[in-house]
């Protein structure tokens, strides 16, 4: 499939979903006798795309956390072999103590020269020796029991830890495959599509977008520009020079991203660290009314949050989009829009 094939028809797919008054599923050039119209074909193409964006958006979900259990088994590890070293030590002075213990069984009678000593200062400072060693013996059987305890658990930990990661690397390989799988779908589909149907996608693309972008703009949900945050401008920043860079799946950059892997670098960059994912962005940050957007600003899209770009100004946004296109600039009603978010509304 070649990549001009594959931008046509990622970007035909992606607008016409979001005109808000959807097009007559009427038969176009291309379309074979008694088989499915063109418009049906883009249906289906559309169903294709985004389940391979909420699959891709599940498999950033699970490398997130695989990131994370990971730095945890790290953790563990470290503590872990902190509290071995603890025990070793526990070990050789309760074994020191024990020893000394043993060699001195025979001057139990200590005790009885205590109580038969002539200089009673002596013996109050004798017994106080005696008394010191034995707290010490009580502490030191203490730590080694508190150093076996801790070791015993932050073991269990780690082993859980382990098999926690383990699960989460099976989990990410499925999910891997489930991406790869939409993806395939949809370049078969794409295959079966004749020039005379893309053509014609081409011009239900330009269309649709237009009139989804018109319809937007004329309900006044954007009158009134906004200026940017201090972070947001910066967010936007890095978002601008991003341009032109190609859409990969999985992918946060700096080569190569996926929609919110540019969202969430974005603003990683300008010191406000969100989630990595569409979804947890959506869940996570402080939401906004549309009226109320600025520059910075990010813009989520479809009822399951699939996907999400960051607002330009002016009804524009960057993102994005999909396999075979770059991060680009697009109308804000390129695709169905569920809400936006602030990610800097409470600092």
């Amino acid at each position: 499939m070649s990549g001009k094939l594959l931008r046509l028809v990622c970007s035909v797919a992606m607008a016409a979903g979001a005109l808000l008054v959807p097009p007559p599923a009427a038969a176009v050039p291309g379309a074979e006798p008694g088989g499915r119209t063109v418009a049906q074909q883009l249906t289906d193409l559309q169903r294709l795309y985004r389940e391979a964006e909420k699959a891709t958006e599940t498999y950033n979900a699970t490398a997130e956390r695989l990131t994370k259990q990971r730095a945890e088994v790290a953790r563990l590890d470290r503590e872990l072999a902190r509290a071995r070293r603890s025990l070793h030590d526990s070990r050789i002075a309760a074994g020191r103590l024990a020893t000394q213990q043993y060699q001195g069984s025979t001057e139990i009678s200590a005790y009885v020269r205590l109580l038969l000593a002539r200089n009673p200062q002596q013996a109050l400072d004798e017994g106080h020796v005696i008394g010191q060693l034995a707290r010490e013996r009580v502490e030191a059987v203490g730590r080694l029991t508190a150093s076996e305890k801790q070791a015993g658990e932050l073991d269990r930990a780690a082993r859980k830890a382990l098999d926690d990661q383990l699960a989460l690397a099976e989990r990410q390989k499925k999910d891997r495959d489930d991406v790869q799988a939409r993806l395939k779908d949809v370049e078969e589909l794409l295959a079966s599509l004749t020039p005379q149907q893309l053509a014609a996608l081409g011009e239900l693309e330009k269309k649709g977008t237009a009139a989804a972008q018109r319809q937007l703009m004329a309900s006044g949900v954007l009158s009134g520009e906004r200026r940017p945050s201090r972070k947001g401008a910066r967010a936007l920043g890095y978002a601008v020079r991003q341009l032109g860079k190609p859409y990969r799946w999985g992918a946060e950059g700096p080569k190569s991203y996926d929609c919110s892997g540019l969202t969430s670098q974005a603003w990683a960059r300008a010191g406000r660290p969100i989630p990595r994912t569409s979804q947890e962005q959506w869940a996570q940050l402080p939401r906004i009314p549309l009226k109320k957007l600025r520059p910075g600003d990010l813009v989520i899209y479809f009822p399951e949050a699939t996907h999400v770009a960051m607002y330009l100004g002016g009804g524009m946004m960057i993102q994005a989009p999909r396999t075979g296109e770059t991060v680009r600039v697009s109308p804000l009603a390129s695709f169905p829009i569920l809400g936006a978010v602030r990610p800097d509304r409470r600092r």
